[in-house]
């Protein structure tokens, strides 16, 4: 028997109570104060968080890439510190611990304690526990073209108590793993920096006089996806993959019986915050829902499709607009970008080398 379970056995041995989302925490939505203002976002003090926080600095926050004012924020209130905030909306289930007061934009969905359970819950253990909130979230989304997450089922998520020494002996554990964990993604981390390096040598071509420029417009044939519900994924359970813009499960959104595409191809996220973001295909039959589109090269003596994946890879977030905090790269903007066209040789030269990256 392990330590936690002895631990369990001798302080709980009737087993782990469990009580709701709602009943534990004080549960508030984020907010953006108005840009037009410019009062609120000129010299602010107070952290305003984004899922661009989590992206950039990890889990465990005390600083924010943005603040705002204290005018700004209604009726003076703030989340307070030592409080989770997890994404409800388009890029569901990412969640971090906030360690000062702050507030947070309407993507991401507040969790503070209730003073009765503050001595009862470790807010380490609360943070570890809420990867499975995540897991629940990323399985209960409403359908349509923003993902959001069932918000009364939510507040109803149950969430267990074990005795305090308890978590304390869990967080211990995980907090090791984090550490290794923390290790391996920064030797990733320098090899990724040694790729882009190669990448962005590779694909530099200005000036190049055996390199043409051409539009996508031109060198593919462009899809947008189409709407596929939560609902439809159940009816129609199969074994071919809808891919989505969520970064769970390799991107993708469940399985269907049917498929919409089997060839060579690569596909972008067209909406929400993996907007731009680009994926290659090759040698499967797959779907995409309306918040992905898809290229498919014209005259493959021409480009060879994994080049054009490769260009695109650095350059698409140059093109993405952030519509009242609802990052976006439609066909209509995907359609003008401009991208070089080397010799077929130099291609396959460069797809060699980069292939050998990944």
């Amino acid at each position: 028997m392990s330590r936690i379970d002895a631990l369990i056995a001798e302080l709980c041995p009737e087993g782990v109570g469990f009580k709701e989302l709602q009943e534990l925490f004080i549960i508030k939505n984020g907010y953006t104060p108005s840009t037009a203002n410019k009062a609120y976002w000129a010299d602010g003090t107070v952290p305003w968080f984004r899922m661009e926080d989590i992206r950039k600095n990890g889990r465990m926050l005390s600083e924010s890439l943005q603040r705002i004012t204290e005018d700004a924020v209604k009726g003076g209130r703030l989340f307070p510190a030592n409080s989770i905030i997890i994404s409800t909306l388009a890029t569901i289930g990412e969640h971090a611990l906030i360690t000062v007061p702050h507030l947070a934009n309407q993507q991401l969905t507040s969790l503070s304690l209730k003073d009765e359970f503050i001595e009862r819950l470790d807010m380490k253990f609360v943070f570890y526990y809420c990867f499975q909130l995540a897991k629940w979230c990323r399985d209960h989304t409403n359908s349509a073209s923003l993902a959001s997450v069932e918000m009364n089922g939510f507040k109803k998520f149950r969430f267990p108590i074990p005795p305090l020494e308890a978590q304390r002996e869990i967080v211990k554990v995980l907090d090791t793993f984090t550490e290794l964990e923390a290790e391996l993604e920064a030797e990733l981390e320098a090899r990724r920096r040694q790729y882009h390096h190669y990448r962005d040598a590779l694909l530099s071509f200005d000036g190049r006089e055996d390199v043409r420029w051409a539009t996508l417009g031109e060198l593919c044939q462009i899809n947008r996806g189409r709407v596929i519900s939560k609902d439809y994924l159940r009816e129609h359970a199969g074994p071919y993959p809808v891919y989505s813009s969520q970064t769970a499960n390799n991107g993708i959104f469940g399985f269907i019986k049917s498929y919409d595409y089997d060839c060579e191809s690569i596909t972008w996220t067209t909406d929400g915050a993996n907007a731009g973001s680009v994926f290659y295909h090759y040698g499967e039959k797959f779907s995409i829902t309306n918040v992905c589109g898809l290229l498919k090269v014209l005259d493959y003596d021409e480009v060879i499709t994994k080049f054009l994946y490769y260009e695109l890879g650095q350059i698409t977030n140059k093109y993405v607009s952030d519509g009242m905090g609802n990052p976006k790269l439609m066909s209509n903007v995907m359609s003008q970008i401009r991208v070089p066209i080397p010799p077929l040789a130099i291609q396959r030269d460069i797809v060699a080398i980069l292939d050998r990256f990944d």
